[in-house]
């Protein structure tokens, strides 16, 4: 072999291993996970749309008339996924929990459309601090936020995304709803306020500090001064994170009046989930919120 013909063999050696290893090493792109909504609602009365992403048992059927429960969770298009691979998980050989809708409620499609839209819907009065606050924080325009909308939540839930569900698929009276944060701030007000409404409440790191505690203190009184509550039997599970210092005595000084109050119509059950924090809480929660409230006895 002549030296040129040596050398053109090197290069061509050279450029295939030059090739291959740019090949072998380019990298791939994550592909894009949307979580897409079952039905959008126009709420009339919120003035803005709400996403429903829905699950159902696997005995569902449009072919019988069997009902079901419904659980409706908030923050519906963050909190979706970790039910739904939560709820496959408990599925798997049919003897976990009951068989139960679940509707998640989501409301705004980027962070921030949904972070306005939340603080209005899941707070139980207007706390003008802490809005002012909460956009200093962020650096936007001030008025951004508005709080203390819960009372039209609830109306809207009552008049139009719950008589929706009901009208399409096969449900019941039994409703439950669950909520972190202000969301769990929120589903705690409704166990106060709902009369009865729903009979199921998964309450996560509750925000029960709202406007000076107003919600944890209606809740003390009402657990202090009635003996007895007409309401119809409900079960209530509360949690917190460990490490959520701040969070942490006001669920307990929930929970305890409750307990204490000792009522013959609620199952409460309750957990402080060891390590954890505000956020890392929430996926923690999803599976006890889901067995506790319909786990098989």
């Amino acid at each position: 072999m002549n030296i040129s013909k040596a050398i053109n063999l090197a290069l061509t050696a050279m450029l295939v291993l030059i090739f291959s290893n740019s090949s072998l090493g380019q990298k791939l792109e994550p592909k894009e996970r949307i979580t897409e909504p079952d039905h959008v609602i126009s709420s009339e009365l919120m003035g803005k749309d709400y996403q429903l992403y829905m699950s159902f048992p696997k005995s569902y059927s449009t072919q019988d008339t069997i009902s079901y429960p419904v659980l409706y969770v908030l923050d519906g298009r963050i909190a979706f996924p970790s039910i739904i691979g939560t709820k496959e998980a408990l599925d798997l050989f049919g003897d976990e929990i009951e068989d139960v809708i679940i509707v998640g409620i989501g409301s705004g499609l980027s962070i921030r459309s949904w972070s306005i839209s939340r603080i209005y819907d899941y707070t139980t009065s207007v706390d003008t601090l802490h809005d002012r606050t909460l956009e200093k924080q962020r650096d936007i325009p001030e008025g951004t936020f508005q709080s203390g909308g819960a009372d039209d939540f609830l109306e809207c839930l009552k008049t139009e995304i719950i008589p929706f569900i009901d009208k399409h698929y096969k449900t019941n009276t039994d409703r439950g709803i669950a909520g972190h944060s202000i969301g769990g701030l929120f589903a705690a007000w409704c166990l106060i306020n709902s009369d009865g409404y729903f009979t199921r409440f998964g309450i996560s790191s509750p925000s029960l500090w709202w406007d000076n505690g107003k919600v944890l203190n209606q809740a003390v009184l009402q657990f202090t001064n009635n003996k007895t509550w007409d309401i119809p039997p409900s079960k209530v599970f509360i949690c917190v994170g460990e490490n959520e210092k701040f969070m942490v005595p006001f669920m307990e000084k929930f929970k305890s009046h409750l307990e204490t109050a000792d009522y013959e119509n609620i199952e409460l059950k309750w957990q402080i989930f060891v390590g954890e924090t505000h956020l890392s809480a929430w996926p923690a929660s999803t599976s006890k919120t889901i067995t506790t409230l319909y786990g098989k006895k």
